[in-house]
């Protein structure tokens, strides 16, 4: 498997046991949100009209991505532990799947969306751009959170 394709499944898992504790929930999604667009304002280096017309449109993405991540999948995967799993019946385990290919569709289908509003306000050049750095963002935190694992 590529890295490309690794890299998502980490993040995932990463940011799922972050969010695990309750009580720093939010406060660590803050953190992290605002890092992430102080990150990307430096390497996209929008102008201020790109900006202004940018940044609600990304937020409302992200926002909606990670609440289909984060609060659907995290229903499915609580399902999917181990004692669950060993006695789930073929027919749960249909309703299941097929729940979990519909969250990926509607990801698939936020993501085109967000693409084609991207496609009015941005060159093909800076939405590039965009997937490298959020992509060099992923690697930078996942660095931090190794290094930080490391030292405890």
């Amino acid at each position: 498997m590529k890295i490309k394709n690794i890299l998502p499944i980490l993040l995932f898992l990463v940011s799922f046991s972050f969010f695990a504790q309750s009580s720093k929930i939010d406060e660590k999604r803050e953190k992290i949100k605002a890092y992430k667009v102080s990150f990307l304002t430096t390497e996209l280096e929008l102008t201020p009209t790109e900006a202004e017309k940018f940044w609600p449109i990304y937020n409302a993405f992200d926002d909606k991505q990670f609440e289909l991540r984060h609060q659907k999948m995290k229903t499915y995967l609580s399902q999917l532990d181990d004692d669950k799993m060993n006695s789930i019946s073929e027919k749960e385990a249909a309703v299941l799947l097929a729940q979990m290919e519909s969250t990926d569709k509607e990801l698939y289908l936020l993501r085109e969306k967000y693409n084609s509003n991207l496609k009015k306000i941005l060159s093909a050049k800076k939405i590039l751009k965009l997937k490298k750095s959020e992509d060099d963002f992923n690697r930078k935190l996942l660095k931090q959170y190794r290094d930080k694992a490391g030292k405890d």
